[in-house]
């Protein structure tokens, strides 16, 4: 073995055949070990693997340094984005989102999402429907104020069950509740607020004592007054969004304006206003410009 103290402090490796056996891996590497010394001991060679060795262990370093610099800026962009307002931005901890949902479970409002209309949607809409339900439920665990979701009408083998599985990752451990039954077998009918854009009525506030009741239809599919027409028959109080009273219709080339929603974005409407109590900011967390509806004061 080379004496590392006696040869000038260098690092050498113990036998000719380590230091061939790293020159060779350098070498399918494509990093050319310069011997300037052939001779025995093959020091030079020894050299250069440490000394490349520690360059690219600093390349890694660097990399991981930019990385984690990207994840910050991303996560105080995602904090800065139209809706954010109110909310635990990015990541919540899972102890502290569990201690909020199931507050919300003994104090909280009820929201449910009616799936008792499923049937009535393409396999490509249940799909599209099971994806706005995780995002619902992704906004739900985030916000500093909680409602406790349900979804009522929940069958088991039905196409919605099976898709809610298959599209959305650790469903089964959601924190709400999920009952083949439907929402009038479980609430008193004075507590049921049936939100539809076809209401006369104004939603105005939300009520913790009430149970809210989305219809669970994909926005792409038009049932003109389907929700209505259901909680009338079932002799349901009912409500719209304020969309009219605190918007305004926006000039575009189709002239298109409406007020029907996905359920994620009726979602976070209901639960921003619950955290700002301001209509105009939960209006703008959930109504998209492409809906034909603008704030006032974004109109130029």
């Amino acid at each position: 073995m080379a004496d590392a103290g006696a040869g000038g402090g260098c690092w050498s490796l113990e036998s000719d055949g380590e230091a061939a056996v790293a020159c060779e891996a350098l070498r399918l590497l494509q990093i050319e070990p310069s011997v300037t010394d052939p001779g025995p001991g093959r020091t030079e060679c020894s050299r250069n693997v440490l000394r490349k060795r520690r360059r690219w262990e600093r390349v890694l370093a660097a990399r991981r340094r930019k990385r984690r610099q990207e994840r910050e800026g991303s996560r105080a962009r995602r904090a800065e984005r139209p809706g954010a307002a109110g909310r635990a931005g990015g990541r919540v901890p899972a102890a502290l989102a569990k201690e909020r949902l199931l507050g919300a479970r003994t104090s909280g409002p009820r929201l449910c999402v009616d799936l008792g209309v499923a049937d009535r949607m393409t396999q490509k809409e249940t799909s599209r429907l099971a994806s706005q339900i995780r995002r619902l439920y992704g906004s739900n665990r985030r916000a500093k104020k909680p409602f406790w979701l349900c979804l009522t009408e929940f069958v088991v083998g039905s196409l919605i069950y099976e898709e809610c599985f298959r599209m959305n990752d650790g469903f089964a451990s959601y924190l709400m509740d999920t009952t083949q039954e439907s929402y009038l077998d479980l609430f008193p009918l004075d507590v049921i607020v049936y939100l539809t854009p076809d209401s006369e009525n104004v939603l105005e506030d939300i009520d913790p004592n009430k149970v809210y009741i989305l219809g669970g239809l994909v926005d792409e599919s038009i049932h003109k007054k389907l929700t209505l027409q259901r909680a009338q028959e079932q002799s349901l109080q009912t409500a719209r969004l304020p969309i009219r009273e605190y918007m305004v219709k926006t000039v575009n080339t189709k002239n298109y304006h409406s007020e029907t929603l996905a359920i994620n974005q009726v979602f976070d409407i209901l639960s921003t206003y619950y955290e700002t109590r301001s209509w105009p900011a939960a209006l703008k967390a959930g109504v998209s410009a492409g809906k034909g509806y603008v704030l006032p004061d974004a109109v130029k």
